[in-house]
C-alpha cells in the first residue's frame, strides 16, 4: 500500500485544509494511506511581536519545507498567502487548489451586526496585516487599529472577550471553520484588496518526486493558478512580504485576466493602485507589468519608507 506524509501546521484552519487535501487525494485513490504530521512553525512559536516586526520570509512554511527536503514528509500543506514567490530549491509548487472567497470579511462581537461604516469614532479594530491596517486607515482613519496575532480561534476569542470592537479577518478561513454566521460585512475586493494568493491553498513536494507531482494534478486548479501566478508575479517583482502593504487580487474571464494591484503606505496616507490585463497564459507578464506600472507611480519609495520604519527599533519605554 502506498503511503503519503503530509507536513502540517498544528492549528485547527491548517488542519481542515490538510485533511482537505488527504480526502481529495483518498478520493482519487481509496488505497491510499496518508498520514499527517504536525510541525511547528516560527510564526507560530512568535505569537507576541507583530508579523511585520519578525522580519523573516516564510515565516509559516520554512520548517515545513525543511521536512521535505530532509524526507521526512512527501508533501507540504499551506495556505498560499503564506508561501514567498521563491521557493527553496528542490522544492516545486505542485498544486494551487481551487480558491475559497478571497476577500476580507468584519467580525463583530456576538450579537452586534453592521460593517465597518457603523463602527463609532475610536472604535478598536484588530489586525495582524499591514495591508489591511493601510486600507482601513485610508477607509476610517478615525478608529484605533490594533494588532490581533494568534490562530483564528484565537483572534475570535479575543474579540468576544471584549478586547476588540472588531477585527478583520480572510474570509476563506473564516467560512472553512464554519463560522459564516459571524460575517457582518465582506469588503468588496474591487475597493479592499486581498492578500497575494488569499483563499488558495498551496501544495509544495521535493521537484523530484514524480510519483508525488502526478498525484497532485488532481487538486489542481487552473483558473486559480493563472491568477495567483499573476499576483505571485507582481508581489516577486516589488520584493514584498508581511513587512510591506500589498495586495492583488486576479480573475478571470473568458481568455483573459484581470489583474488589480495595490502599494500603500502603513498609514494609508497613500495608496497606489493598478489594473492590469492580458491572455491567461500571459499571467506571469501580466503581474510584471502591474508591479512595474505601481514602481513607475512611486511604489518604490513608498516601499522603503515602510521597511525603513519596520526596521527602525522600538523607542524605549519612559
Amino acid at each position: 500500500m502506498v503511503a503519503l506524509r503530509i507536513a502540517s501546521r498544528g492549528s485547527e484552519l491548517a488542519l481542515w485544509q490538510s485533511r482537505a487535501v488527504e480526502a481529495a487525494l483518498r478520493a482519487a485513490d481509496p488505497s491510499l494511506e496518508v498520514r499527517i504530521d504536525v510541525i511547528r512553525t516560527t510564526g507560530d512559536r512568535i505569537q507576541d511581536v507583530p508579523l511585520a516586526k519578525i522580519g523573516d520570509k516564510g515565516l509559516f512554511t520554512k520548517e515545513l519545507d525543511t521536512a521535505l527536503l530532509a524526507g521526512d514528509a512527501d508533501l507540504a500543506v499551506h495556505s498560499l498567502k503564506d508561501v514567498p514567490t521563491r521557493l527553496p530549491d528542490g522544492l516545486a509548487l505542485a498544486a494551487v487548489t481551487l480558491r475559497e472567497d478571497p476577500r476580507d470579511v468584519v467580525l463583530l462581537p456576538p450579537g452586534r451586526r453592521g460593517g465597518l461604516d457603523a463602527l463609532p469614532p475610536g472604535a478598536r479594530v484588530g489586525t495582524s496585516s499591514l495591508r489591511r491596517r493601510a486600507q482601513l486607515q485610508a477607509l476610517r482613519p478615525d478608529l484605533e487599529v490594533l494588532d490581533l496575532r494568534g490562530n483564528l480561534n484565537t483572534r475570535l476569542a479575543k474579540l468576544d472577550r471584549g478586547d476588540y470592537d472588531a477585527i478583520i479577518l480572510a474570509a476563506a478561513g473564516v467560512r472553512r471553520l464554519g463560522w459564516e454566521d459571524r460575517i457582518s460585512e465582506s469588503l468588496d475586493a474591487g475597493q479592499w484588496l486581498p492578500a497575494v494568493g488569499q483563499g488558495a491553498l498551496a501544495v509544495v513536494c521535493c521537484a523530484d518526486r514524480a510519483d508525488v507531482l502526478d498525484r497532485l494534478r488532481t487538486l489542481h486548479d487552473p483558473h486559480t493558478a493563472a491568477c495567483t501566478t499573476a499576483e505571485r508575479a507582481l508581489l516577486r517583482a516589488l520584493e514584498g512580504g508581511c513587512q510591506v502593504p500589498i495586495g492583488a487580487l486576479g480573475r478571470v474571464d473568458g481568455d483573459r485576466l484581470m489583474l488589480d494591484g495595490l502599494v500603500a503606505d502603513t498609514d494609508g496616507t497613500r495608496i497606489l493602485r493598478v489594473q492590469e490585463s492580458g491572455p491567461v497564459d500571459d499571467a506571469q507578464a501580466i503581474g510584471r507589468r502591474a508591479a512595474d506600472a505601481l514602481l513607475a507611480r512611486g511604489a518604490g519609495e513608498v516601499l522603503a519608507a515602510v521597511r525603513a520604519r519596520a526596521a527602525a527599533p522600538e523607542p524605549a519605554a519612559p
